[in-house]
């Protein structure tokens, strides 16, 4: 929650420097040099290039993961061809990833409307970018859209057909029901009816993808919602069964050096806020242990997360009140306040606004005691924000090509 946000802000307060190719007072000596490059760029790009390399060259970029040279080159093939679909969801995608939404929006909504019936994407990411009412019928007509696509195709290829022909599979119409399930979980929870109408899209979710661990944990969180947590907790380790052995082997079984050579597609777990979701159920189940491996190995992934660090402190201390032996209580509160207090020191640093999670946090330092009085983690070992490399990457061989 907290590490995403910060670089999402980051680059938004970056962009907004970008609206004039000329006023660059108020930007650091860096991003001035960027606007510059940048503008450079697109001078260059302007005619050189056919609209076909422009989108090689946004693709390039994008294997890279700088997401703003690839926006600079398609951007220009949007130039030459507006109405182009394939442009209009690369760079609708390129915002999103960005956490440019409005821009976002504006791109996916024309090709709403220039493809009303065809292409569930875009739908999918607007539901994404919208609330409530709005994020259900962008859910709900992207789910149709899939539906007809995939019955269409079935009948076009036939039974024999491979997973990887098809445009549309089960698991993304199991995926669209689940999206449409967590807005009545969530966001329209109080509405009439919300819970009959997501316990049918999480049915209709298990229907096209029996084993989906996502499908699988929405309807564990249905159930403990409903008061009924043992009958939660066995579709809750069934979602687990699905990748939780695929981590536990990737972690310990495979030797470092080998590990680095995994092909990033062996191995797929679940999104890093669904695992979140999934050790909070299992703190809900009592299932102390397994919670803690999860959210240990989330903190491997990104250690500036507020809500992983304040959920291994109150997995601790709910450990800690259990009956357990005094020594090992006394080195679990201890653990408690250590994991406590980097989720306040986050939190602070990372300008959270979850009031009750720093709430409850200050009201388990009080009760384990020393949470004022003791010193806090050093961390020292930490590199400083301000040393993070620099991720804007401008290759000369392009400069080299736009001037041929």
């Amino acid at each position: 929650m907290g590490g995403q946000a910060k670089s999402k802000k980051g680059s938004k307060a970056k962009r907004k420097h970008r609206g004039t190719a000329h006023d660059l007072s108020g930007l650091s000596a860096e991003d001035r040099m960027k606007a510059r490059m940048q503008n450079k760029a697109k001078k260059k790009t302007a005619g050189k290039y056919s609209v076909h390399q422009l989108l090689e060259k946004s693709e390039e970029y994008l294997d890279n993961f700088n997401y703003e040279m690839a926006q600079l080159f398609c951007q220009r093939a949007l130039d030459i061809e507006p109405d182009n679909l394939e442009i209009l969801d690369m760079m609708g995608n390129i915002c999103m990833e960005l956490g440019d939404a409005d821009k976002a929006k504006q791109v996916f909504l024309r090709a709403v409307e220039l493809s009303p019936d065809k292409g569930h994407a875009k739908y999918m990411c607007l539901g994404q970018i919208h609330c409530k009412e709005e994020s259900l019928k962008y859910f709900q007509k992207g789910t149709d859209v899939m539906i007809h696509a995939f019955q269409n195709q079935s009948q076009a290829l036939g039974a024999a057909s491979w997973p990887e022909e098809m445009e549309v599979t089960t698991k993304d119409i199991s995926a669209a029901f689940c999206s449409i399930a967590e807005i009545y979980l969530t966001d329209l929870c109080m509405e009439e009816g919300a819970g009959e109408k997501c316990i049918e899209a999480i049915e209709k979710a298990l229907e096209y993808s029996p084993n989906s661990p996502e499908a699988l944990q929405l309807k564990a969180s249905y159930l403990f919602s409903m008061e009924q947590p043992q009958e939660g907790k066995e579709f809750l380790l069934k979602s687990l069964a699905s990748w939780l052995p695929s981590m536990q082997k990737s972690e310990s079984a495979v030797p470092e050096q080998e590990a680095c050579q995994l092909e990033v597609s062996e191995v797929v777990f679940p999104p890093y806020e669904s695992r979140v979701t999934t050790a909070k159920l299992l703190i809900e189940a009592e299932e102390f242990q397994l919670a803690t491996e999860i959210l240990e190995a989330l903190l491997d992934e990104d250690d500036e997360v507020v809500q992983v660090w304040y959920l291994l402190g109150w997995v601790c201390y709910l450990q800690a009140k259990a009956p357990v032996e005094e020594e090992e209580a006394a080195a679990l509160k201890d653990s408690a306040r250590i994991h406590l207090r980097k989720a306040k020191k986050l939190y602070g640093k990372l300008r959270c606004d979850d009031a009750p999670l720093l709430e409850h946090a200050e009201q388990l330092l009080a009760e384990l005691g020393g949470g004022e009085d003791a010193p806090e983690d050093s961390d020292a070992e930490e590199a400083p924000l301000e040393n993070i490399d620099d991720d804007f990457v401008h290759s000369s061989d392009d400069d080299e090509a736009m001037e041929s």
